[in-house]
């Protein structure tokens, strides 16, 4: 068979190929990043093998980590150091603790197969509370809402609120949202939630009957949504997208995707400090930060040298910063 002479070898067409997929792309991916001169995180092995999941204080020195395994520290030096505390659960049980929060002395911690917890002596003493078998989904999220006041949020997207340190719990939704991957709260009571599958999300205010429905801004799945300081949302998407939320009155109009870096790993969690920092923070060890609204980035030292996937942030209006990454590592700001 004639061979065809204008036809291009197969590294030429691969080369060819990769400049048309850079110049594709240009201006919204980098495949490096500079790495910060210092970091503000301190690396902190907890010396457990589970996966941190959340962390509250009672005082500005004073407060408890949960994870996986049932697993619950406390620190007494503002999270410098971390002592494991038990609970009086079953041993048969391997429970996940989940959520927890504090408002003042008064603690809930949630967590899974139907955990829910409550201690009004700032976690000195907790006492389990059982829930209504009927409950739908399982506790996903707690929020403290003052003396013996709470809101409970399940994985399907029921609400639930109580005034008397959980003896009863009434309604706030009518209709649950559906199973959900990922589900956030802001100051204002306000919730966003990811679908299970990560193709569409949802929002519920206080006051709404029913979560509103909203479609994802492209192809990729969703990963996570989360609220940025001054109420719009942000979005992370699969192929280490984020998005921003252009228009407050528009909860789905959304900026182009911005991709810090292709390192081949996604983003799990997006967060904003004090200072307008943005810090996005995923699969091994990435951890990038931001001082000019996404713009340009830069890989963190600290959390390029840790082999873990950042899977959340923690930031508290004291100042206490968290970054919780798997299998016993935390990262506490210290700068």
């Amino acid at each position: 068979m004639a061979s065809r002479p204008n036809a291009p070898s197969l590294p030429a067409l691969a080369l060819s190929l990769l400049i048309a997929l850079s110049l594709g792309l240009g201006g919204c991916v980098a495949t490096g990043l500079p790495t910060a001169s210092v970091s503000p995180w301190e690396r902190i092995d907890l010396d457990v093998v589970a996966n941190p999941l959340d962390v509250a204080f009672t005082d500005a020195r004073h407060g408890f980590l949960v994870g996986s395994n049932r697993m619950i520290l406390e620190t007494q030096d503002g999270g410098a150091s971390w002592d494991p505390k038990q609970l009086t659960l079953p041993e048969e049980e391997n429970f996940r603790l989940i959520s927890i929060d504090f408002d003042g002395d008064d603690g809930w911690i949630a967590g899974q197969p139907g955990l829910l917890m409550h201690s009004s002596d700032g976690g000195a003493n907790w006492t389990r509370l059982f829930l209504d078998t009927k409950l739908p989904g399982e506790p996903y999220l707690i929020t403290a809402l003052g003396r013996g006041r709470a809101e409970l949020a399940t994985n399907v997207g029921a609400i639930y609120h109580t005034d008397d340190s959980g003896n009863s719990w009434e309604a706030d939704v009518t209709d649950a949202a559906g199973a959900v991957r990922d589900l956030r709260r802001d100051e204002r009571g306000r919730y966003v939630s990811v679908s299970s599958l990560g193709n569409f999300y949802a929002t519920w205010a206080p006051g709404d009957p029913v979560w509103q429905v909203h479609q994802r801004a492209s192809s990729q799945r969703l990963q996570s949504l989360g609220f940025q300081p001054g109420g719009d949302l942000w979005m992370v998407a699969r192929g280490a997208q984020i998005r921003l939320n252009e228009d407050p009155s528009d909860q789905e109009s959304w900026s182009k995707p911005i991709v810090p870096i292709t390192n081949g790993y996604g983003y799990l969690d997006l967060a904003w400090d004090g200072d307008g920092t943005i810090w996005a923070g995923g699969g091994n060890g990435t951890l990038l930060s931001s001082r000019d609204g996404g713009e340009s980035w830069e890989r963190d030292p600290v959390g390029r040298d840790s082999a873990t996937n950042f899977t959340r942030f923690v930031f508290s209006p004291d100042g206490k910063a968290f970054v919780l990454g798997e299998r016993g590592l935390l990262l506490r700001r210290v700068a």
